[in-house]
């Protein structure tokens, strides 16, 4: 048997502490059920190097009521979102299904059918409720040209978590059919003024930023911080269970770290009314926090422990050094500095050695390293009037450009995988939304609408 990580979660209750109102979540329950045959017997496909061609009709709801029914629905469309989303098949339209039988059971479809179109794999899915009220949904995915199942999932849980269930068997597909980690349980946090709500303090009809988090496509957006002032930049930890951001909450900003399933926060920097801290990033194994300090005066970049001990300085300069990154082992910093006259991004290691300059451009911002097996930082770049998202290879030097001059694109934010980034972008109507992108240039999607929503910060 086995358990499949989900960690999309409903926001239960509030948590008052020093002055601000932190939306917290109840520890994780139990994932739901997920039983699936044993051993791996078919891939899909009959060309190497080609696409396989997938296709995902609606499931079928096995008890007609009105739940069940839309349930059925969503987990279909969500399911064939998810697929399609990485790439790595070739989904059939949906609108080409009508000419197929509709199947009479789980197991029971017309593959020469769904062969005369064009399918290699097809999903079949059924939803039913179970006498205790909870849904309970089976999946098989067909292997068309063997005739075959190769793959099988059953999950058990609430109707709350339709989607949650479509994510878990997309990344249990790519999984199983591509060798890939997907994504589509990950979750993005972002700063939004959605709620139009106005600063407390002395500042008159200035509106709050606030944190907020939601799945990897946009939907099922909850609210994690109600603290009426500006709270920015916000960063997960490694495993998704906390979020650190610059808060103004106290009058000046500090690092927060709001863990959303205790309900509790901390500020390990360890902020006062002259010590001020900005801009968090945490270590890949989660040990250790970066982040900006004006501490000794000028702003420049620590390092301490994610409990705010050992605090050490590592940048030493009279220009401004900030935005740090870590790389994948750890053992490098990346960060923007303007100690050549223009701000550009510069590496150096943990230690504070070795420090050499990456980028050679008018501007450059905001860089975000690549997790592995990628090699890579992606920033912000002035390209004319506007921001434009770029990448440069580090083995190679090579720099190549994800957007182009639609807009201002800024804060990109790498997907676990490695192959999507998400980023702010002013495109469309001016207000800023955030967008994601493969890390080929390819696959825009915007995914907010709502007020100006912007820094995303997407989970590992």
């Amino acid at each position: 048997m086995t358990r499949p990580a989900l960690r999309c979660l409903p926001l239960v209750a509030a948590f008052a502490a020093a002055g601000s109102l932190l939306i917290a979540q109840q520890s994780p329950p139990p994932d739901p059920p997920s039983r699936q045959r044993p051993g791996v017997d078919l891939i899909i496909g009959d060309r190497i190097g080609a696409q396989p061609r997938l296709a995902v009709p609606d499931c079928l709801a096995l008890t007609n009521d009105r739940e069940t029914l839309d349930a059925a629905a969503t987990i279909a469309q969500v399911l064939f979102d998810d697929l399609e989303f990485e790439r790595e098949f070739r989904m059939l339209a949906r609108d080409t299904y009508r000419t197929i039988p509709r199947a009479r059971s789980l197991t029971d479809l017309p593959l020469d059918a769904w062969q005369e179109l064009g399918a290699d794999g097809v999903v079949s899915c059924s939803v039913s409720r179970q006498d205790d009220g909870q849904l309970v949904v089976r999946a098989r995915l067909f292997n068309v040209r063997a005739l075959d199942s190769t793959l099988g999932r059953e999950y058990t849980g609430s109707y709350r978590n339709v989607r949650r269930y479509a994510h878990a068997l997309s990344d249990e597909i790519h999984r199983q059919q591509r060798g890939l980690e997907g994504v589509a349980r990950s979750h993005l946090a972002f700063v939004s003024d959605r709620d139009s709500e106005s600063v407390l303090g002395l500042v008159p009809n200035r509106q709050t930023k606030e944190i907020y988090v939601a799945d990897y496509d946009g939907a099922n957006v909850r609210r994690v911080t109600v603290s009426r002032s500006l709270n920015v930049t916000p960063t997960w930890t490694p495993d998704a269970r906390a979020i650190a951001y610059t808060s103004y909450r106290s009058g000046q900003q500090d690092v927060v770290v709001s863990h959303i399933y205790e309900g509790r926060l901390e500020t390990p920097a360890g902020g006062t009314e002259r010590v001020h801290n900005w801009l968090p990033a945490f270590s890949p194994d989660g040990r250790q926090i970066a982040f900006n300090s004006n501490r000794d005066g000028n702003p420049e970049l620590y390092v301490a422990n994610v409990d705010g001990t050992n605090v050490r300085r590592l940048t030493n300069h009279p220009a401004i050094d900030t935005s740090p990154t870590w790389s994948p082992l750890g053992h490098q910093i990346a960060f923007t500095s303007d100690r050549t006259g223009s701000p550009q991004i510069y590496v150096v290691g943990v230690d504070g050695a070795g420090l050499r300059r990456i980028t050679f451009e008018s501007y450059c911002d905001r860089p975000t390293w690549s997790p592995s097996p990628y090699n890579e930082i992606a920033y912000t770049s002035r390209t004319g009037p506007g921001h434009d998202i770029k990448v440069v290879d580090l083995a190679t030097n090579e720099v190549r450009q994800l957007t182009f001059g639609q807009g201002t694109n800024e804060s990109p934010s790498y997907s676990a995988n490695g192959r999507h980034l998400a980023f702010s972008s002013t495109r469309g109507s001016g207000n800023k939304q955030i967008y994601v992108i493969g890390r080929d240039g390819r696959g825009l999607r915007q995914i907010t609408y709502m007020g100006n929503n912007e820094m995303p910060s997407w989970s590992r």
